[in-house]
């Protein structure tokens, strides 16, 4: 999978949090799409998603999860509620009052809180590969080249990006303590979500079980499923038209 670095961003900056400061860019102008990476990861792994967005006449906002690329995380751990909070501030300190969300892995888990518990500035969910409580990750992942050599990318990512002390492999520690404890939403925890949702799923996620997509689509009230032929967990980057094209067609359909 090529690297591809971000296009010139029409704005880009720091916006400090309470507890941490979080980097952002933006591009293009239109209804806002807030692109949320996977865990370990950065916003450049969705490079190659922001021009058929911004083509499609969307406005995409990506940010850098806490601790996670150009952002710092000034605690010790990590929690999606928390980076949740983050979204919501630096979309407030944006004066952006609404958008949509897509949520890649880690990120799908944040964008699903947003419209959990703050329905009115979410207009939909576009939620790729994750699972929403302990029984949806598979019990051996597939670690894979393609999984490995995305390791060994998010490791030289950070080297390069991150300006906290903090090790590559510490934070990864940090990163998978929250991972094996959250998110634990129950069944009548996902009813709550009124917001449109779609669920997409790859046919080969390396870490994610079919039948958990399957049931997340079931369970929320708004919510459909869409199955991703022929990729895997990593699809933003190994066929990034097949995936804008279902984003556009999620939220042109809103």
């Amino acid at each position: 999978l090529d690297v591809k670095s971000l296009p010139t961003p029409t704005s880009s900056g720091d916006i400090e949090t309470k507890s941490a400061r979080i980097w952002y860019s933006i591009y293009g102008e239109g209804h806002p799409l807030v692109l949320l990476h996977g865990g370990l990861g950065n916003s450049e792994n969705w490079a190659y998603l922001i021009n058929p967005l911004t083509l499609a006449g969307y406005q995409v906002i990506l940010l850098d999860t806490r601790g996670h690329g150009r952002s710092l995380n000034y605690e010790e751990t990590y929690s999606y509620v928390q980076m949740a909070e983050d979204v919501k501030m630096v979309l407030e300190s944006l004066n952006i009052n609404k958008a949509g969300f897509v949520g890649w892995s880690d990120g799908a888990v944040t964008s699903l809180i947003l419209a959990d518990q703050y329905p009115d500035i979410v207009t939909g969910v576009f939620y790729f590969a994750c699972n929403m409580d302990d029984s949806g990750a598979l019990e051996e992942p597939n670690f894979n080249a393609q999984v490995i050599s995305i390791f060994g990318r998010h490791r030289s990512d950070y080297e390069r990006l991150n300006t906290s002390d903090v090790s590559f492999d510490d934070f990864v520690g940090k990163v998978s303590d929250m991972q094996k404890s959250e998110p634990n939403y129950t069944v009548s925890d996902l009813k709550r979500i009124t917001s449109p949702v779609c669920i997409a799923q790859s046919e080969l996620d390396e870490f994610i079980k079919m039948e958990h997509a399957v049931y997340l689509s079931d369970t929320l009230p708004n919510a459909k499923l869409k199955v991703l032929e022929g990729v895997s967990h990593f699809a933003p980057l190994q066929n990034p038209e097949l995936f804008a094209t279902e984003i556009i067609n999620f939220f042109n359909d809103l």
